[in-house]
């Protein structure tokens, strides 16, 4: 019997939660300006799967490049705990769908396509 892919989305925290958004998982380090915690519903935030400071810094300044950024980050996620922290959500989303919440404007080209990815294929 062939593996189901996972349910895997991804939204802006400030979109309002949808009924079919299963767990939500806030996926940014830092709590984005502006909005309430108990307003964004969240039912996880897994801070051992967010980019560096450092990480983010760097992307989000002038020699930032995506491909090198995907590259840096996809590092951090084999650290320990960050497998730790991916495995956990490999296992939610094993069970149901799962929406990672981001601050991003466009997530696209953040974290969160590589988090996406990540979950979406057998032990990343």
């Amino acid at each position: 019997m062939a593996a189901t892919t996972p349910d895997v989305r991804v939204r802006r925290i400030y979109e309002p939660p949808a009924a079919d958004d299963g767990v939500r998982v806030f996926v940014d380090r830092l709590w984005p300006r502006g909005l309430a915690k108990t307003d964004a519903h969240i039912d996880e935030w897994p801070k051992a799967l967010t980019p560096s400071t450092e990480l983010r810094r760097w992307y989000h300044g002038a020699e930032g490049e995506y491909d090198e950024f995907c590259r840096r980050y996809e590092e951090e996620l084999a650290a320990p705990a960050a497998a730790e922290a991916l495995e956990g959500l490999r296992d939610l989303a094993a069970r149901g769908t799962v929406t990672l919440l981001t601050a991003a404007k466009d997530p696209a080209v953040s974290h969160t396509s590589v988090l996406e990815r990540a979950l979406s294929t057998p032990n990343g």
